[in-house]
């Protein structure tokens, strides 16, 4: 059995090839279980965010060219298209990987709390539609134990660094002054909040939220005294935006240019200044083309996050130390599962020579034998019987010269070493 973990990321391709291989909520449970119907692999999960779309998996074959077929015919892509992109870890790098990961340290923002959640969530999925085992479990669990220490033994997450945050500081390097901006913000999940907080806290001066469930977007506007609009009144509000976020699931653009374009003619040109965090993306890459937009996907705020990254660096190092540590401690776990079925051989001998044994003393006491000589007789009789495998094997490992057998043993039973 194999761990692998095989992906993208912001790192390794553009949002027009993440967006192709992101795997919504949706479809992600019928997903996995034809994923997991393949002979080769006996456990899978996937992560698929805005900036990384990644497979976990537990296979009888290092072969990758299974899951990256796979891929294919889910996403009615040529392999060619994508292949390029990806990279893979296998069994320790595997380990290490989702570690990391589960801990920012591959974030675009170093650091960044969202992802350990949207890990969460790919776990939860898997273990809904029934692809966790033994192994990929328990390195889920691992992962989040890994990934609390870190949080909790160095200042990682001490900065209110987020990719809605760069979205914020990039808006106030746009705006002088942001509480005389009207923001309109897209969505209504963890980035929009985390948005809508930032631009509370910087005192924007009018707050929209528009979402395609409208009690959704009242309960999140309600948080930050905003006001909530539903999805299909886009278009009668667009114009009032100053700064626009977009964060939805959504499988098709929200925002088109020729909306985009009407909006800015009631305007009079007034600039507008777009966000679009989403993949696959919210607002059409042609937006872009109007001479009054300021449009940014979140591979464009890479610049802004950097300046945040600082005082996170030497966190990440501390960070980098107890995740050796913790990768250690799951390879000795998986070491241990090795030796399962040879514990588990061990004891059922042992249990068996034991109720044999007792049997014949119990029948003893039946037939007028003192309990005294009894005992004794079961206690020589089951030392003999338990000792004599061991003894005989290791009388022929010294014949046979194989004194690392001898020391083995000496270790095993915890003898201490001849005089």
């Amino acid at each position: 059995m194999t761990l692998l973990a095989v992906g993208i990321n912001y790192q390794t391709a553009p949002v027009s090839i993440r967006e192709r291989l992101s795997f919504p909520t949706e479809v992600l449970q019928p997903a996995l279980q034809e994923l997991h119907h393949i002979k080769e692999i006996s456990e899978a999960a996937i992560l698929s965010t805005c900036n990384r779309t990644e497979f976990y998996y537990a296979a009888s074959t290092t072969n990758q060219q299974i899951l990256i077929d796979w891929v294919a015919r889910n996403k009615h892509l040529n392999a060619a298209d994508f292949t390029p992109y990806l990279y893979s870890h296998t069994d320790s790098g595997s380990i290490r990987h989702m570690f990391r990961v589960a801990c920012g340290l591959d974030s675009m923002i170093l650091g960044e709390p969202q992802i350990l959640g949207q890990m969460k969530t790919a776990y939860q999925a898997a273990y809904d539609a029934g692809t966790l085992g033994k192994h990929l479990g328990k390195l889920f669990q691992h992962t989040f134990t890994a990934a609390k220490k870190v949080r909790t033994d160095t200042a990682i997450g001490s900065s209110p660094v987020s990719v809605a945050f760069a979205a914020v500081q990039l808006a106030q390097q746009i705006f002088d002054k942001l509480s005389q901006q009207t923001a309109l913000l897209i969505g209504a999940g963890e980035t929009i909040e985390l948005a809508a907080r930032h631009l509370t806290q910087q005192g924007i001066g009018r707050l929209i939220i528009a979402n395609r469930t409208y009690d959704k977007a009242h309960s999140l506007a309600a948080q930050f005294n905003g006001y909530a609009i539903a999805l299909s009144e886009l278009p009668n509000h667009l114009a009032e935006a100053d700064i626009v976020i977009s964060s939805t699931a959504s499988s098709l653009p929200i925002l088109g240019k020729g909306r985009v374009e009407s909006a800015l003619k009631i305007r009079k040109h007034k600039p507008m200044f777009m966000v679009d965090l989403a993949v696959p993306r919210d607002i059409e890459a042609e937006v872009e083309q109007l001479p009054d937009v300021y449009l940014y996907t979140v591979d464009d705020l890479q610049n802004t996050i950097d300046q945040n990254m600082n005082s996170r660096r030497l966190a990440a190092q501390q960070a980098e130390e107890i995740i050796d540590t913790q990768v250690e401690h799951f390879l000795a776990w998986l070491r241990a599962q090795g030796a399962q079925s040879t514990i588990r051989d061990y004891r059922l001998s042992a249990e068996q020579i034991r109720d044999e044994t007792l049997q014949k003393a119990l029948l003893a006491l039946q037939n007028g034998a003192s309990a005294e000589d009894t005992l004794n007789r079961l206690a020589h009789t089951l030392t003999n019987k338990l000792i004599h495998t061991p003894s005989t094997q290791i009388r022929a490992a010294a014949e046979n010269e194989r004194h690392d057998l001898i020391a083995a043993a000496r270790e095993i039973f915890k003898l201490s070493n001849p005089q």
